[in-house]
Order: C-alpha cells, then sequence, then structure tokens
C-alpha cells in the first residue's frame, strides 16, 4: 500500500480526494490536514510515502511544507496540487523538491496515476504547464520593484509602503512608476493584477 497524506485548507476538495483515492486499491490516505503547519505535524507523525499538497494553503504554503518535509522526511514524495497554475511557480516547486506539479482540474485518474509515478522515483509535470512554463514572458521588474509593488496591493499608502521597505516616500514612488511603465499599464492597481497573474509577485 502506498501511504498517503492530503493537504488542502479546501475541506469540500480535500475530501473528494480522498473518497476517490480510497477506491485505489493500492492507496491509503492515513492523514489529511487543512493547513501547512498541520501538514507538517501529520507528515511527522504518520510518515507517509508521498504527500500531496495544496500549493496556497494557511500558515505555511505548499512549498514552504515541501521544503521542509525534504528536511525532515527526505522519504516522502511531495506532489503540488494547485488550483491556480501559473507556469511561474513550476521551477520554484521543482527546485524546493517536489516531485510533481499538477492543476486541479487534472483528469479524475491522473493523481492516482502520478502518486504511484513518485512513489516509484519518477517526476510528472502537466504537459500543459510544463509548456506555458517555456513560453512564460519574464519578469521584465527589479527585486525592488516586485517588493514595492507587491506591498501597493489594496491601493496601500505610499508612506505605509516607505515605512515597511525602509525607503523614503520618494523612492517608493519612483519604484511604483516604474513598474506602471516598464508593465505599459495606466495604475499601479492594475500593474500589481498584471503582475499577479503573470505569477511574478
Amino acid at each position: 500500500m502506498i501511504r498517503v497524506m492530503l493537504a488542502d485548507d479546501e475541506d469540500l476538495i480535500r475530501t473528494a480526494l480522498a473518497a476517490l483515492l480510497s477506491l485505489e486499491e493500492d492507496i491509503e490516505v492515513v492523514a489529511q490536514a487543512q493547513d501547512g503547519r498541520a501538514a507538517v505535524e501529520a507528515a511527522a507523525a504518520h510518515r507517509p510515502d508521498v504527500a500531496v499538497l495544496d500549493l496556497e494553503m494557511p500558515k505555511m504554503d505548499g512549498l514552504e511544507v515541501t521544503a521542509e518535509l525534504k528536511r525532515s522526511l527526505p522519504t516522502c514524495a511531495v506532489i503540488i496540487l494547485t488550483g491556480h497554475a501559473r507556469p511561474t511557480h513550476l521551477q520554484p516547486a521543482l527546485n524546493t523538491g517536489a516531485k510533481a506539479y499538477l492543476p486541479k482540474g487534472s483528469p479524475g485518474g491522473t493523481l492516482a496515476d502520478v502518486i504511484r509515478r513518485v512513489h516509484e522515483g519518477g517526476r510528472y509535470v502537466d504537459p500543459g504547464l510544463a509548456a506555458d512554463a517555456l513560453t512564460a514572458p519574464e519578469c521584465p521588474l527589479t527585486p525592488r520593484e516586485v517588493e514595492v509593488l507587491r506591498l501597493a496591493e489594496y491601493d496601500t499608502p505610499v508612506s505605509t509602503i516607505a515605512a515597511k521597505t525602509h525607503l523614503s516616500v520618494g523612492t517608493v514612488r519612483n519604484y511604483l512608476t516604474a513598474a506602471v511603465s516598464k508593465l505599459g499599464v495606466s495604475s499601479r492597481t492594475e500593474a500589481f493584477r498584471l503582475a499577479h497573474e503573470n505569477g511574478w509577485l
């Protein structure tokens, strides 16, 4: 039996996946967790062969959990499952130690097949995501512009961003103006949206 842990903060998705996997003769769901920290604790307690982790979870995201499992439970193969499949997240996931990366919208039997594959030492990346990753545009922003733009969500006042980044108000304005210009949009709200959609934040 392949012992599997599921971690997803959406109860409906997590329990549906557990029900689907329970139909497989060679797979047993030994633990479930609704946030990243609970996933790390469950993995330590149950020592699964494979962990299926949602990319975006509270307390610790899927990449942080992957890194921790690689350190504390290196025999556990990690599959990243995401509802927001952006090609820019693929490489960081693989670099962190994930053995597979696939969207939640994958066909029903795919997850069980991928669990078997990574348990045998293989890897899997959704073909559509792999193709998108090869053609994804490079981020035109500098790391500082990305940092400032990330803090600009919800129209955060420039003075607040300046305080958080230890920059002057004028410097923050310059970074935001540069980001808006480089992304070819008309406002920082649009710049944030475009950068977020491309996975640059």
